[in-house]
């Protein structure tokens, strides 16, 4: 069974590159909204949190006093206004079945281009012939929620 190689999605913003990334990262749990399709544990998520280094937690919040939850990833490149990469895995994958998110931060005229690239997926067993273009409708999705909150910050 063939897995394409990597789910992408684009989108601009009206902000400059440090901006677009602050609100990627720092704002993720206003932006990801509660009620979508994008959580392991929807009963149980607040919000979503970046730990804002390279080593730290992407996390579901499950609480928001402890900041504890379902572990998402680990984040492996982390620079602001530039670029981020962390790792990825859905709640009913195996733990050790891990992909990896890379996020460019790229200045044009008027703004920022954030692009989301999403590979790895031969790594992960389940994941069948339409996961990565499943990915790359749903990363859509939640750049065009991302792209509201750059937009009115």
């Amino acid at each position: 069974m063939s897995t394409p190689a990597t789910a992408t999605a684009t989108v601009e913003v009206a902000c400059d590159p440090a901006t677009a990334f602050d609100v990627f990262t720092a704002d993720i749990g206003r932006w990801w909204k509660r009620g979508t399709r994008y959580w392991n544990e929807p009963d149980k998520a607040q919000e979503l949190r970046f730990e804002p280094r390279v080593g730290g937690r992407l996390v579901e919040v499950h609480d928001l006093d402890s900041g504890e939850g379902f572990e998402i990833g680990r984040v492996l490149v982390w620079e602001p206004g530039q670029r981020l990469v962390f790792t990825w895995r859905q709640g009913d994958w195996d733990a050790s079945a891990t992909t990896d998110v890379e996020v460019r931060f790229e200045s044009i005229e008027g703004g920022t281009r954030v692009t989301v690239e999403h590979g790895g997926w031969d790594r992960v067993p389940s994941a069948g012939t339409g996961m990565a273009e499943g990915y790359s409708h749903g990363w859509a999705e939640l750049l065009g929620l991302y792209a509201e909150k750059a937009g009115a910050r």
